[in-house]
């Protein structure tokens, strides 16, 4: 296998899997999958709340970062949604992300980061798309 295949291979399952991990994030909350969220934690969200919203966000941003569809602006956006979650609700249990558990929310918030700048890579919808629109003729 050649370097950028492998390369290619390796930011391919980076992205599903994190889309994917997003999306499930999202679903719980919003979607009540897997239990949803305890009752002695507020329960499922008040449309239009704040974690509603970033449910949301993370239901539908994960689904499309893990087909690589208009992945850059996603991932901008759903990395300032983890930098908010890490600091609103992380933070002031302790600086460190071990202490305050917030080592998801800064991984999350890095990952999506470097898809922002990065992109999806050869293996997505938005590659497809680039290519289709070369193959059109004018």
């Amino acid at each position: 296998m050649n370097k950028d295949r492998a390369v290619a291979i390796t930011l391919f399952l980076l992205r599903v899997m994190a889309g994917l991990l997003f999306m499930q994030a999202g679903g719980t909350k919003i979607l009540d999958w897997f239990g949803g969220i305890p009752a002695q934690f507020g329960g499922h969200p008040r449309f239009m709340s704040q974690i509603w919203i970033g449910g949301m966000l993370e239901l539908l941003g994960g689904a499309l970062v893990m087909v690589g569809l208009f992945t850059r602006p996603v991932a901008f956006i759903l990395a300032g949604e983890m930098a908010v979650a890490y600091f609103q609700f992380h933070f002031p249990q302790g600086f460190w992300p071990a202490k305050s558990h917030g080592e998801a929310a800064v991984l999350f918030c890095f990952i999506f980061l470097f898809f922002a700048a990065h992109g999806a890579g050869a293996w997505s919808l938005d590659a497809l798309w680039r290519r289709r629109g070369r193959a059109t003729p004018s």
